[in-house]
């Protein structure tokens, strides 16, 4: 098909836009042709001079105003219409930036030569994408008549719809409103405007606190002109306390050791007298047994004994003589054998063991021989925390400095207990300490000093729990011999003190008091099951009060009478049912019922009647109503009624007295009364009237 094109150049090389409209009219086909007609009827497009103006007065209105001012009515539709036009704009090139050239430059003579000469094939392919390019500019010019044709048709449209007043279509059915309905959406809008204006007050109140304590902050920061010095002061006290936990921790190894080195030698001392006690006990034992069978079948044979049995009781009988001796001399006359403490050492031994001992003594006054008292002196280290506290209470209070010290002066204090002994009888007192009266010192300058409660008054009491009771509670368990009375006297009167005080300063219940009233109990359980030996022998063998048999048993009960004293001492610091179940159901019930049953009735069991009543604490029978003793006491008090009915048929009538005195004491007021009624002791019946 072949097509003709009129086209008209510039000699520069620019063309306006129009002109290439309407010059470039293509009239090869009758349909093309028409369609341009057609468009060029419809659209009038604008040259680019005109394109140019507009494109400037839009960037000037943008740089100006930041908004392009738009005269019309429908501002919504035209502004989108003009929105996509100005994006289509933006987005293509100018028709005058991609013009499509339809002239063909002019060609030199050589060139037409050339192309005379091509092949045929040359031509037509050329001629093809001619067609192509001219394909191309029309669909671009089509697209760009439509998208401009659909923007005017949507102009009009719409301002012919808001012209027309809208009616309502009476075809459609809306759901039922009523009253209820509105006031439910009304209320449940104004529950949460509600909460929105209460989350909105309490953000406002939040800001105003914070704008006060900033402006208060600030207001503080503005009047305080020593802030150097306070600086100074923090700075100085922050390089005091690490240098005090440095120093600490450096010697703590020290002390452990110490520690470890002075606990052992007292362990070894305990074990000594405990292993010498339980051998010479079996060796003893077993001697005497082989005595009674040799006794028994009258052999003339001498006995199979230990090599070491012999030495062994001598020893033993050299130890007592030197007791009987010195009981002599100081009038105590009314001893009896087996309630002395067997913890006498050899000469070498003690010997040896004092030389330990001051060893032990002068490696500990080593330790902080290269320390400044500031480090090492508890009273210095809490003058520290007194200047920390009087100068800045608030920072004090808030670093829980009370909370801080027991475990500050935990290392300190257990190297001053290192040389205490609890079970000493002349053991310093834990009040009359020097670190102990600091503390309290410190606790009482602070409780007058501060005006609100700040824990200063929990601080003696956290020193007991973190380092006094673990030291006595390793006493306990570990040295503490039960049997010996000096021991066991001491250890109460220092466990007294300490409770005293944790309940002086308000302490609760800790677990360190737990532990140590647990060990306590723990330890005399292991008393009673591994110290008490009560031997029987027939009746016929310890008539004879000199026979070593009848000696070795007294020994044995009196020694256990002493045990008996000893864990009954312990009355108001261990609970009554403790002592109860210790002292009357392990102890009077299993070992010494025993003993006073295979006794003769007379003088003597009487004695040690009275001397079993004595030990009971006067606290169980303080109640003026109770007719009846403690249950455990049943077996004593049947025992009691069986002795006085012998007595009251003996040669011993007088001793009758003496047991109802016993009832009496311990509250059997019932079965002493029915004796008395039972037997005419009406001389009696006053004694029970006094009480």
């Amino acid at each position: 098909e072949s097509r003709i094109v009129d086209l008209s150049t510039d000699e520069e090389g620019e063309t306006e836009h129009s002109s290439e409209s309407k010059n470039g009219q293509s009239s090869s086909s009758n349909s093309s042709s028409s369609l341009e007609e057609e468009f060029s009827s419809i659209v009038n497009i604008p040259d680019a001079a005109f394109i140019q103006a507009a494109r400037r007065k839009r960037e000037l209105a943008r740089t100006q105003d930041d908004f392009i001012s738009l005269d019309v009515k429908h501002t919504s539709a035209i502004t989108g219409m003009k929105k996509n036009s100005d994006e289509d704009t933006e987005s293509e090139p100018d028709d005058h930036e991609k013009r499509i050239p339809f002239t063909l430059q002019p060609q030199t003579l050589r060139q037409r030569m050339a192309d005379e000469t091509t092949p045929r094939n040359e031509e037509t392919s050329e001629e093809s994408q001619e067609d192509e390019n001219q394909d191309i500019w029309e669909q671009q010019q089509m697209r760009k008549a439509v998208k401009i044709t659909e923007g005017r048709d949507l102009d009009l449209s719409y301002s012919t719809e808001s012209q027309t007043v809208k009616k309502f279509d009476t075809s459609i059915s809306f759901p039922p409103v009523n009253l209820e309905i509105i006031k439910k959406q009304l209320n449940t809008r104004l529950t949460l405007l509600q909460d929105t204006h209460r989350s909105h007050l309490r953000e406002y109140e939040k800001y105003i606190q914070d704008i006060k304590s900033s402006k208060n902050t600030i207001q503080n920061l503005e009047n305080s002109s020593n802030q150097a010095l306070n600086f100074k002061f923090y700075k100085s006290m922050k390089i005091y306390v690490e240098n005090l936990i440095d120093c600490l921790n450096e010697k703590i190894i020290s002390i452990q050791e110490i520690e470890s080195s002075m606990h052992a030698l007292l362990l070894k001392q305990a074990m000594t007298f405990m292993k010498r006690r339980q051998d010479e006990l079996k060796h003893e034992s077993t001697y005497l047994q082989q005595l009674s069978h040799k006794a028994e079948t009258s052999t003339n044979g001498s006995l199979a004994v230990d090599e070491k049995t012999p030495w062994i009781l001598e020893e033993v009988e050299s130890r007592r003589s030197q007791r009987r001796q010195a009981r002599a001399l100081s009038g105590n006359c009314d001893h009896q054998e087996g309630t002395s403490s067997d913890d006498e050492l050899s000469s070498a031994d003690m010997i040896d063991f004092q030389k330990t001992h001051d060893e032990i003594l002068q490696d500990h006054k080593k330790i902080f021989e290269d320390v400044h008292d500031d480090f090492c002196n508890i009273q210095n280290i809490l003058l520290k925390f007194q200047q920390w506290r009087e100068k800045f209470p608030d920072s004090y209070y808030e670093a829980f400095i009370s909370l801080c010290i027991p475990k500050l002066l935990n290392p300190l204090i257990r190297l001053h207990l290192i040389d205490w002994n609890p079970l000493k009888f002349d053991a310093v007192g834990l009040k009359q300490m020097p670190w102990f009266t600091s503390i309290e010192e410190y606790v009482a300058t602070s409780m007058e000093d501060s005006k609100k409660e700040d824990g200063s008054d929990k601080i003696l009491s956290g020193v007991i729990n973190k380092t006094v009771i673990p030291r006595l509670t390793d006493f306990v368990e570990f040295i503490w011999d039960p049997l010996s009375t000096s021991q066991t006297t001491s250890l109460i009167t220092h466990c007294r003190v300490i409770l005293e005080e944790l309940s002086t300063c308000g302490n609760e219940v800790s677990k360190g008091k737990q532990d140590l009233l647990n060990s306590i109990v723990l330890r005399m359980k292991k008393a009673i099951e591994d110290d008490v030996f009560i031997p029987l022998y027939p009746k016929s063998t310890v008539e004879n009060k000199t026979s070593p048999h009848s000696k070795f048993q007294e020994r044995q009960f009196w020694s256990s009478i002493k045990l008996f004293r000893n864990i009954l001492l312990w009355n108001g610091l261990l609970p009554d049912d403790t002592l109860q179940e210790l002292g009357l159901g392990k102890l009077l019930n299993r070992y010494l019922m025993i003993a006073l049953l295979t006794a003769s009735p007379g003088p003597d069991v009487v004695e040690k009647c009275s001397q079993i009543a004595a030990c009971l604490p006067e606290k169980w029978f303080q109640n003026s109503a109770m007719r009846t003793s403690v249950p455990q006491l049943e077996n004593f008090i049947q025992f009691l009624l069986q002795s006085a009915r012998k007595l009251s048929r003996s040669e011993f009538r007088d001793e009758v007295k003496e047991v109802i005195l016993i009832l009496v004491k311990i509250k059997a007021l019932n079965q002493a009364e029915s004796f008395i009624e039972e037997y005419h002791l009406d001389h009696l019946k006053s004694v029970i009237k006094e009480v």
